[in-house]
């Protein structure tokens, strides 16, 4: 005979299953936008994972970009919305501002040229940000 969780109800259990199927599905990170949704962070004495996730990226295959400049590109791209290009250095650093960006986005985005940028790629790479490079 196979029992059921007693610590929790049907519908409980469904919802904590739903919490977590970013993790255990698909891509093993935290899919939500909003940071009061994410889960909580192991207590002091859990373990936490010592092994980098590279998220299927081979570092060799792309030798000009360690994983430190992939999450700064990504958090840069999470506080210029698509709407804010093309634009300029004023109107993305508006647009930063709007979306209450850190202070490290803003000054990177003031010290920019005068240039109109078409997306992040190239909001980074004026920057002075690394890019993948492909192999042949």
């Amino acid at each position: 005979m196979e029992r059921e969780s007693t610590t929790h109800s049907p519908r409980i259990d469904e919802q904590l299953d739903h919490d977590t199927a970013s993790l255990t599905s698909g891509a093993p990170v935290e899919s939500r936008v909003e940071e009061f949704r994410e889960q909580e962070a192991g207590a002091d004495d859990e373990p936490t994972p010592d092994a980098l996730l590279r998220g299927g990226r081979d570092p060799e295959a792309s030798p000009g970009l360690d994983h430190d400049e992939a999450e700064r590109r990504s958090e840069l791209a999470r506080f210029l919305e698509p709407s804010a290009f093309p634009g300029d250095r004023d109107a993305l650093r508006a647009a930063a501002e709007e979306q209450q960006a850190p202070p490290w986005v803003l000054g990177l985005l003031g010290r920019l040229p005068g240039d109109t940028f078409e997306n992040v790629q190239q909001v980074w790479e004026a920057a002075g940000g690394q890019t993948e490079q492909e192999r042949f």
